[in-house]
């Protein structure tokens, strides 16, 4: 099992390191640079990298990391974890989505060494991180003032990705084409086998997203022989695929009145909000389009007409049992909160 480099560090079988990788400076000339975490097993195996904040202000994938690497059962019998905590670092500095330069760095793959900003630090993780890795496992959260129920999206064409996406065991997976520019894009044609985990809303912790990407990562690791089999309930139901899905928008500006709650089973026709003027009229009812279960929406009580408001998933199986589903996942994990 050779060893592995990574930017101007060697990691040995068998060795568990933490490195700084040198990005950039600031103005005040201090070094900013992404901090990874190295976990290598003395047998050979997959390597897989774990990447959080790759949009600077999603920060439940820090705090998934963090719990990850501070497990006592962490521990690989094959292969080599790469955890990067915060990829985009200026962004979680600032508590912005962005890069210091407005750029999105999730559209800035694959980089270049003497580009902008953005397209340095996406040159750098995939160099460094990405091109040595079989897998990848990359976490997200929805925009500001949105949340996302948990939900892996995927290339679901690709068979062994989708495995992945199953046993990952998430109540919802999203086919999800491949975005130009995006580091799911770039991971592919480095043919690297990338899941994407949405999750919860940014700036903002939430257990119970917490806790279902800590149990899907750990259910992805045990899948590809890279930790011990531990004994796991038997899955009553896999993992539903939507076919599609849509926001939908307000028609009207005003006050909002929310009538749903994510992972809640959504007809056609169902009214999903009212929106009303500060003298208490109601200006306008959402309405469901489509049938489906409701897996993004906005939790700012104002909007403007036209605004996207609730993100409904399609599916081609029975609704009801979606959403009972997403019930006995929630169930599962939140009564251990208080023991955590």
């Amino acid at each position: 099992m050779p060893k592995l480099r990574i930017g101007e560090f060697d990691i040995l079988p068998g060795e568990t390191r933490k490195i700084e990788l040198p990005v950039a400076k600031l103005y005040t000339d201090a070094d900013v640079s992404l901090p990874v975490h190295i976990i290598r097993a003395k047998k050979p195996g997959p390597t897989m990298f774990i990447s959080a904040t790759v949009h600077g202000d999603e920060l439940n994938g820090i705090e998934i990391i963090r719990r990850l690497i501070s497990q006592n059962k962490l521990k690989l019998i094959k292969g080599t974890l790469i955890a990067v905590p915060m990829v985009n670092v200026y962004g979680v500095v600032n508590q912005s989505r962005y890069m210091p330069d407005r750029r999105d760095l999730n559209r800035c793959f694959p980089g270049s060494a003497k580009g902008s900003l953005a397209g340095r630090v996406a040159h750098i993780f995939l160099n460094e991180i990405v091109k040595h890795c079989n897998y990848g496992i990359d976490l997200h959260t929805g925009a500001i003032h949105r949340s996302n129920l948990p939900q892996i999206r995927a290339n679901m064409a690709d068979a062994e990705t989708r495995e992945l996406a199953e046993v990952f065991d998430v109540p919802v997976i999203l086919n999800s084409n491949l975005l130009d520019g995006s580091l799911r894009e770039v991971a592919v044609r480095n043919k690297t086998k990338v899941l994407l985990y949405e999750a919860g809303e940014a700036l903002r912790f939430d257990e119970f997203s917490i806790r279902a990407g800590m149990k899907g990562i750990f259910n992805v690791l045990s899948h590809l022989g890279m930790i011990r089999k531990t004994r796991v309930s038997k899955r009553k139901v896999l993992p539903f695929v939507a076919n599609g899905s849509q926001w939908v928008r307000a028609n009207a500006s005003g006050i909002v009145h929310n009538l749903v709650n994510l992972g809640d089973q959504i007809t056609k026709g169902q009214p999903l909000a009212e929106i009303g003027s500060p003298y208490g009229d109601i200006l306008g009812v959402v309405i469901a389009s489509r049938s489906g279960i409701l897996i993004g929406k906005q939790n700012i009580p104002l909007v403007q007409e036209g605004e996207a408001m609730f993100h409904v998933a399609y599916f081609s199986e029975d609704d009801e049992d979606i959403a009972e589903h997403i019930e006995s996942v929630q169930e599962l994990l939140l009564p251990q909160q208080q023991n955590a």
